[in-house]
């Protein structure tokens, strides 16, 4: 089974003026987003095109669908309806994951993504980066800690699966800051979490400060242990959906060891847990 990235076309609260117009500063007008909606492609199309794609490469039969771009639960509940269901409607699809904020949810959304989850895998995919409220503030996240604690709480026991996303190397967090980050997503019992190196991106306010020297990457070595620190405070049941991505190389700025060099970053990860001779969980007290 592979995830099919969807571009919806959504937008995000803290990019259309109701939190701010500037968005976090390490995001950039794009989002992480494919440009698939401005070229007109629907949902049902990407999708289509994706099953081909990654069916010739992996061999898959079966399929997500994964709304990546800016915050997808960011709209009247009717046009969240009709792009789900589009979605599940293409065959081979058995489920949905969706990126969003904890601050873009409401039961209503929660109530539609349970009844889905009767018949379909679902994941939510909750933002949240660090959980020291002066980062937040700081990369104008626009929400706090408790917001997505409260969140996470009320998706919970709905048949739906809960996805965090954390960011590694964040402006003025240290090793302890970090570590902190990763016990508290292990406290919440989360069913999975995606570990992200924060790249600086042409056009956001992070590479300003990256330009003025007030901010400095993680260099390859520190991400590798880092992101090793992290997995031994996890629980073993905590899916790892991601150790690092792929920055788009005509937008990336720094690090540049970075580049096309995923494989390579996860290669690297499993020796040096090897070396260690570690696991998943392993400072994780058992319950």
């Amino acid at each position: 089974m592979q995830k099919i990235t969807v571009d919806a076309g959504m937008s995000c609260p803290n990019r259309d003026g109701t939190l701010s117009a500037k968005g976090c500063i390490f995001c950039n007008a794009r989002g992480s987003g494919t440009g698939a909606y401005k070229k007109g492609l629907t949902v049902s199309e990407q999708l289509c095109k994706g099953k081909v794609r990654l069916g010739k490469r992996y061999k898959a039969k079966m399929f997500m669908a994964y709304f990546q771009s800016y915050s997808n639960t960011y709209a009247p509940i009717e046009k969240l309806s009709a792009l789900y269901e589009e979605a599940l409607a293409v065959d081979g699809i058995v489920g949905l994951s969706i990126g969003t904020r904890p601050d873009c949810i409401n039961e209503s959304v929660l109530a539609l993504l349970q009844k889905y989850a009767l018949n379909y895998m679902i994941w939510l995919e909750y933002g949240i980066q660090s959980v020291h409220n002066r980062t937040l503030t700081f990369i104008n996240r626009g929400h706090n800690l408790r917001c997505f604690e409260d969140t996470v709480e009320k998706s919970k026991n709905r048949g739906i699966k809960i996805c965090a996303h954390v960011i590694l190397g964040l402006p003025y967090e240290n090793r302890q800051d970090m570590m902190a980050t990763a016990k508290a997503m292990a406290d919440l019992e989360i069913d999975g979490i995606k570990i992200h190196l924060l790249y600086v991106v042409k056009g956001t306010p992070l590479a300003h400060l990256y330009n003025i020297h007030q901010y400095k990457c993680l260099e390859k070595q520190q991400y590798i242990d880092i992101v090793c620190d992290f997995l031994e405070r996890l629980p073993s049941k905590i899916v790892i959906q991601r150790m690092t991505g792929e920055p788009h190389a005509a937008e990336l700025i720094a690090p540049l060891w970075s580049l096309n060099k995923k494989a390579e970053t996860l290669s690297l990860i499993n020796e040096e847990m090897e070396k260690r001779d570690s696991w998943q969980g392993k400072f994780r007290r058992r319950q």
